[in-house]
């Protein structure tokens, strides 16, 4: 199938399929005419690379845990290197909700200043 078939069928858009062929998360076949050919293997791939990046995860850890997502659903089959990718992600998001927590403390703080007229360091 074409690049505008796949996009259809997966909802990734062409430029974002681009860009996993340019990283060589997919490898689509060349025809004899020299037009790239995608086929269920892309499908799957880009349905896959697609529920990874919506969890948040950058191009290099989808390019290490994407064969270890299997099936269509996508069922995950456990990869050794996973585990460590994955704790990784886990402290990297704790962190950001610390942040957001302290964050919104500090603006908490700001709102009761503003409504009660007081004045308040920062």
């Amino acid at each position: 199938m074409r690049v505008g078939q796949l996009v259809r069928r997966t909802g990734v858009s062409e430029r974002m399929l681009r860009y996993y062929e340019h990283e060589g998360l997919l490898n689509p076949k060349r025809t004899d005419s020299g037009y790239l050919d995608y086929g269920s293997d892309e499908v799957d791939a880009a349905q896959r690379i697609r529920t990874l990046t919506a969890a948040g995860l950058k191009i290099s850890s989808i390019r290490l845990l994407l064969p270890c997502v299997l099936g269509e659903k996508p069922v995950f089959h456990p990869c050794v290197e996973a585990r460590a990718l994955l704790r990784g992600e886990i402290e990297k998001l704790d962190a950001r909700l610390r942040e957001l927590s302290e964050t919104r403390e500090v603006v908490v703080r700001l709102l009761d200043a503003v409504n009660t007229n007081e004045t308040l360091p920062l």
